[in-house]
């Protein structure tokens, strides 16, 4: 395999302060206006205009290193390196006289497949966010640490889409031979979270790892489970779980037998955080080391409103995985012994929990769906169908098939059980029925992993054909049915028809690189004369 390219080793900023802890970075922050401290220790930042990702604005550069790697189109735009490298001399033009802030820092838990890498950002509190989500090396190990990539990030510069060829003044810019990453024109900091995974992303595969855009806990027997699911679809919020470990929220790799957290810390949504159904999060938005961003103060204090929305829905939370009480410090586990795949269906016609067979598997792996909440993007305000390959096509540099396949070959040699989750809505779409109570949620995944549905009856889905268990133990029966909770049975029919058809649509530009068997194992479209009880 070729080796990537360093990047230039030219000076970074006029001045550079590294390493810096999280209390004299709050001092630094503070002072800068950055951002206010709320009542019990955390610091609440605003990011502005960008309170989401701009997946529009991530580039990745077209270089022979990488190129034929690359799945070129709609999620990895391309940029040429001639762009890349002016935009990335006028930068470096732009900081040459700026103080920056650089924090060093791993990612990957397993030593094999563990990456070194340096953040360099504009503002303290940033540093403070790099600190809390990637993974802190020994002091003794800082003193001669080489990264093995580079994030430079830099908000209040502006690309130039006429000379530098960007979209707009904002721009993620990934060279992957370089392994360099820039991001300008934007302070929302979930662009470093990201771009770094991207990088694992693209990785991994070469060493045998499948990267998973998931969360995963262990329970006392060792038991893993693997949460795959995209923002919004609750991956934070059910693996923090007091009974289990949590390894990771978000971002792991899978092995030959064993999986890893890339991750040091959480980056968790806050809006209308509940402190009986998810106490584990909300008690980190009450400590000292919490970045908040967009969260927004109870008129005339410092105390916070979880209920706001009035900067985004997207409110997020970044903390550090040891304030979650029960996170495994390790951050590695076995292989696991349960796959679940969450969806928030904000259309209310996918069953709340179902058991996949194999195909049903890949099928809904490389489908991806889910409902885009509102402010996980710029520009998204109500609940939009999407299917993201992978549960995370935004962030994955290599073809979604070439991650299905390596999902496929380890379900086959496990035999591990897929069960997909829907915690989107009931009795309803979204602003007519209400969101999956989350205390059943719980009790159906504890349920599945572990293993009181095994023997439990199910009935078939007429229209997405996955088996749906009749009973859970805390959860009404009358709820496992979707169409069941509707008053209205004929728009639940249309609902799910409409959906059917979306799954079918979306799947058609990857029907060709599957089995017969994979392509046979969607939903079906509802048939116009559909009875009542069906």
């Amino acid at each position: 395999m070729a080796v990537s390219t360093p990047a230039p080793t030219d000076r970074i900023g006029g001045s550079v302060l590294a390493n810096l802890p999280v209390a004299e970075l709050y001092e630094r922050a503070v002072r800068a206006g950055e951002g206010l401290i709320a009542a019990e220790g955390p610091l609440v930042v605003r990011t502005g205009q960008h309170t989401g990702r701009s997946p529009k604005d991530k580039f990745v550069v077209r270089e022979p290193w990488s190129q034929d790697k690359v799945w070129w189109g709609d999620v990895n735009h391309e940029i040429s390196e001639e762009h890349y490298d002016r935009l990335r001399a006028r930068l470096m033009g732009y900081v040459a006289d700026k103080q920056l802030y650089a924090q060093d820092m791993y990612i990957g838990a397993h030593e094999a497949h563990r990456r070194s890498l340096r953040v360099y950002t504009e503002t303290a509190w940033a540093s403070i966010f790099a600190r809390n989500l990637f993974r802190r090396p020994a002091r003794e190990d800082l003193a001669s640490f080489v990264p093995n990539f580079t994030i430079i990030d830099v908000p209040s510069f502006q690309a130039d889409p006429a000379t530098e060829g960007t979209r707009t003044g904002t721009a993620i810019l990934l060279h992957l031979q370089r392994m360099e990453i820039i991001i300008v024109g934007t302070m929302y900091a979930g662009e470093i979270k990201k771009s770094a995974f991207t990088v694992m992303n693209y990785l991994m595969p070469d060493e045998g790892v499948l990267p998973m855009h998931s969360s995963i806990n262990v329970g006392e027997k060792g038991d893993a489970c693997v949460f795959f699911g995209l923002s919004g679809t609750g991956k934070t919020t059910l693996s923090a779980d007091p009974l289990r470990s949590l390894v990771g929220d978000d971002e792991h790799g899978w092995g030959d037998g064993y999986t890893f957290n890339f991750e040091g810390g959480c980056y968790a949504k806050t809006i209308r955080l509940s402190p009986m159904y998810e106490p584990d999060i909300f008690a980190t938005t009450k400590r000292f080391g919490t970045i908040l961003e967009n969260t927004d103060f109870v008129e005339g204090t410092r105390d916070l409103d979880l209920d706001s929305e009035r900067f985004t829905e997207n409110t997020r939370a970044a903390y550090p995985l040891h304030f979650i009480g029960n996170a495994d410090p390790t951050g590695v586990a076995p292989g696991p012994k349960n796959v679940v795949f969450l969806t928030a269906d904000a259309f209310g016609v996918l069953p709340p929990i179902s058991r996949l067979t194999r195909e049903q598997a890949a099928y809904h792996f490389i489908s991806g769906y889910t409902a885009k909440l509102a402010g996980t993007e710029v520009g998204v305000v109500e609940p939009t169908p999407t299917f993201s390959a992978g549960f995370g096509a935004p962030f994955l540099p290599r073809h979604p098939g070439e991650y299905a396949q390596m999902l496929v070959d380890r379900l086959e040699q496990t035999g591990v059980p897929v069960w997909l989750v829907n915690t989107g809505w009931t009795g309803g779409p979204y602003g007519t029925g209400h969101r999956m109570n989350i205390n059943h949620t719980r009790n159906m995944v504890r349920a599945a992993i572990n293993g009181e549905l095994d023997g439990v009856e199910t009935v078939v889905d007429p229209v997405f054909r996955v088996a749906v268990p009749t009973h859970v133990p805390g959860v009404p029966d009358e709820v496992l049915v979707p169409r069941h909770t509707w008053a209205d049975t004929a728009a639940y029919d249309e609902a799910a028809r409409r959906i059917a058809a979306l799954f079918h649509d979306n799947f058609a530009k990857y029907a060709d690189g599957v089995s017969e068997a994979v392509r046979s194992a969607g939903p079906i479209p509802v048939d116009p004369d559909f009875g009542a009880e069906g």
